[in-house]
């Protein structure tokens, strides 16, 4: 080594060097995510508090000081001084009002059955390599439904919690048209055409469609006599409705060129209805009525929420698509439905459909409270949704709908194959929360006399023989845990399907 090159080397030896700080395991997260600054110090000591005045008692009032066996108030009362913790005597006593409301003791097995039909049908829904996904679908959301009527409802197939006849028919669909010519006579009287345009299109659209009605209501019942002189009732109306629609399948199908897998898919689809009619019965009259008032507790918010979730999705789409829409009118619509809505309180719509619209209907027109509760829910919904999904439309790159239309797709399977499926993708987030909204705020139709699980909860609150000072506590702790087993679950599942479908992903 030269002389030069000695020059920056020492000739010290180097003294021993600090152990590196640790960053992993529980010690080094503790030194980088909650000890690593002093604010984060503060935070973490604040935190820790409020988990502690919060947490504790919770657990020491929900378990550790609870009462878990008991016949009446009795058991839940202090004694000797001892602090008692939650009464759960009282929800087991209480469980079946809860769960099934004023459902007759008898018939509680239906609503079990229900239950289980749901879960056997929404699992391998949920699970994305179980198979037959087309077919579980149609049986979730087109066969469950009825059969869920049938089995919770009971009855035979007449009324339908729509009760009518063909008198009453022809006067929903005058009373249609006569909406139509007050309406294209009011929006006649405005100047300007902004307004009066958008009303005179509305009412001449409602006459058409009154007229149009009354035009088909006629050879169907005419065709419906004929049948029924040698059929049941029921089975008259089936095949009348079955005729009917298979032949607009075929035609809208392609006819007697590609039409014939339609119409064969109808006739095979309506022999599978009237076989499920006959072997429950529901031309015969079906199984004993149980009328909505009687329905209550979870089973009420669980019709309520599911029945409002799925049925907003595609008033939503077709209301988010309406607003973009190039004509004016449906723009308009879409416009004025979302905002009026949006703009309007839920617990005004479930007393305008629960109060008001009885008033609006014909004399012998009726229709069951839970299902005008059900509808304007799901309009309520589907205006929000339609907002939420308006978002994600917008997220779309007009690059998408350019290459569509180059590859010589239309309209409809441009936005069905390639515009809807990435727009529902970036905004699942969104539409989840607005589940969880809808899911939380089915408790206000205890304003309209409808007993959900927090209105049982509330009803029972009245029985003198559970009337402790922990009752109430124990009852809104018991159904806080039940409304967030079930957000969380809604909240869980979304999240997994983001991940899934890379909603975030940008290639």
């Amino acid at each position: 080594m030269s002389t030069t090159d000695s020059a920056f080397v020492t000739q010290q030896i180097a003294d021993q060097r600090p152990a590196p700080v640790k960053t992993t395991g529980f010690v080094g997260f503790l030194r980088t995510r909650l000890f690593n600054s002093p604010t984060n110090i503060l935070l973490t000591i604040v935190s820790a508090l409020l988990l502690w005045f919060t947490i504790i008692p919770s657990i020491k009032f929900l378990l550790i000081d609870a009462v878990w066996q008991g016949a009446d108030r009795t058991a839940c009362l202090a004694k000797d001084g001892a602090e008692v913790g939650a009464c759960w005597p009282y929800i087991q006593a209480k469980l079946g009002q809860f769960i099934y409301g004023f459902y007759p003791d008898a018939q509680r097995w239906r609503v079990n059955l229900t239950f289980v039909l749901a879960v056997l049908l929404l699992v391998p829904l949920l699970i994305p390599r179980a198979p037959a996904k087309i077919l579980n679908a149609g049986l979730f959301f087109v066969a469950f439904p009825f059969v869920a009527f049938f089995l919770l409802h009971g009855g035979g197939l007449k009324g339908f919690a729509v009760t009518w006849g063909h008198d009453g028919l022809w006067a929903l669909f005058i009373s249609i048209m006569d909406i139509g010519e007050r309406l294209t006579s009011y929006g006649s009287t405005f100047t300007s055409q902004v307004v009066g345009l958008p009303l005179s299109g509305l009412g001449k659209l409602l006459s058409l469609l009154g007229s149009l009605l009354l035009t088909i209501l006629t050879p169907i019942t005419y065709l419906r006599d004929l049948i029924q002189k040698s059929a049941h009732e029921v089975f008259a109306d089936l095949t009348v409705t079955a005729v009917i629609v298979s032949l607009l399948l075929f035609v809208m199908a392609g006819g007697i060129r590609n039409g014939w897998r339609a119409l064969f898919g109808s006739i095979a689809t309506f022999v599978g209805i009237g076989i499920v009619i006959y072997v429950m019965g529901l031309h015969r009259g079906g199984l004993p009525i149980v009328d909505t008032r009687q329905w209550g507790g979870l089973l009420v918010t669980l019709v309520v929420s599911v029945t409002g979730i799925v049925a907003s999705m595609p008033i939503g789409m077709a209301l988010a698509l309406g607003r973009r829409s190039a004509i004016p009118l449906i723009k308009i619509f879409s416009i004025t439905f979302i905002e009026f809505w949006r703009g309007v309180p839920l617990i005004t719509v479930l007393f305008f459909a629960t109060y008001m619209l009885p008033l609006f209907l014909p004399g012998n027109f009726t229709v069951d409270g839970l299902l005008r509760v059900l509808i304007g829910i799901a309009l309520f919904a589907g205006a929000y949704n339609a907002e939420t999904i308006r978002g994600g439309l917008a997220a779309i790159p007009r690059g998408q709908t350019e290459a569509a239309s180059a590859l010589g797709l239309n309209y409809w399977k441009t936005t069905g194959l390639i515009v809807m499926p990435q727009a529902l993708r970036h905004v699942i987030p969104g539409l989840v929360n607005s589940f969880i909204a809808l899911f939380k705020d089915t408790t206000l139709v205890l304003i309209v006399a409808i007993f959900d699980l927090l209105g049982q909860l509330r009803a029972s609150f009245a029985d003198p023989n559970w009337a402790t000072p922990n009752t109430l506590f124990t009852g809104f702790a018991f159904t806080g845990i039940v409304y967030f087993v079930f957000c969380f679950a809604m909240s869980r599942y979304s999240l997994f399907v983001e991940n899934r479908l890379n909603a975030f992903k940008r290639n």
